[in-house]
């Protein structure tokens, strides 16, 4: 049983942070709300979304699992505005997902959830360095290193307590740094990765600009990027491999 109502933007927000990684996904119906994790074909890049029973003007679920085709479920709900509010009702017995939007009704057809890629395990990694910033400061390093390189490094300068991105290219190079004071939060420790640009770009997509976004990073280490959506009722945890570099 599944029977929720939740609003647009929320919703939006939601599959939009699954849908930079996969193309379909399955989705657990908990009682106390929803839970999507999902590896990308590479298993370079990982999500993990959790959206609580609060941030849903109405909430029954008794458990299960459906599978979805997320573009085909942004389109519908990108029918709407953002304040309108989507009724979702699983049929049981068809095993469809209706859909009402404002007077609009959709019968979405369901994905079975065997034939999805299986779920990852997100490793619990003790990295020594973390950093707290706004989503606008990691779309900023992001920008200006997507105009030089294809990869791009993260790393904590111990001495000087600084948190830097560096991408190099073939004949430019970009190097950003934050110092503490420029950042909500930082907890110094060796730490500094490569990583695929192409990937951390799709992930930016996802965050925010006022987003307060913790990294956790270390030496060759996959980065953790955590932050909360839905005003504060779900939380969204990207986890990106990094590239190894050979001495």
């Amino acid at each position: 049983m599944f029977n929720a109502i939740v609003s647009a933007g929320t919703l939006g927000t939601a599959l939009d942070s699954v849908s930079v990684l996969v193309e379909e996904c399955k989705i657990h119906l908990n009682d106390d709300g929803i839970a999507i994790r999902a590896v990308d074909p590479a298993n370079v890049g990982m999500v993990d979304l959790t959206l609580s029973e609060a941030a849903f003007e109405s909430y029954e679920a008794d458990g299960g699992v459906i599978g979805v085709n997320l573009s085909r479920l942004q389109d519908i709900a990108g029918m709407a505005g953002s304040d309108d509010l989507v009724h979702l009702e699983l049929d049981e017995e068809t095993r469809k997902l209706h859909i009402s939007i404002d007077g609009l009704e959709y019968t979405l057809a369901l994905i079975d959830p065997d034939s999805i890629r299986q779920e990852p395990d997100i490793p619990d990694l003790d990295l020594p360095a973390t950093i707290v910033l706004e989503g606008r400061d990691v779309d900023r390093a992001v920008t200006a290193a997507d105009m030089v390189s294809d990869h791009i490094a993260l790393g904590v300068n111990e001495d000087a307590e600084q948190f830097y991105v560096d991408a190099e290219g073939d004949t430019d190079d970009v190097h950003f740094e934050l110092d503490r004071d420029d950042l909500i939060d930082l907890t110094v420790g060796p730490a500094h990765s490569l990583y695929s640009l192409d990937y951390l770009k799709d992930m930016n997509k996802a965050i925010p600009s006022d987003a307060e976004v913790t990294l956790d990073l270390g030496e060759e280490f996959p980065v953790k990027f955590h932050f909360d959506i839905a005003e504060a009722e779900g939380s969204v945890t990207f986890m990106l491999a990094p590239r190894i570099q050979s001495d």
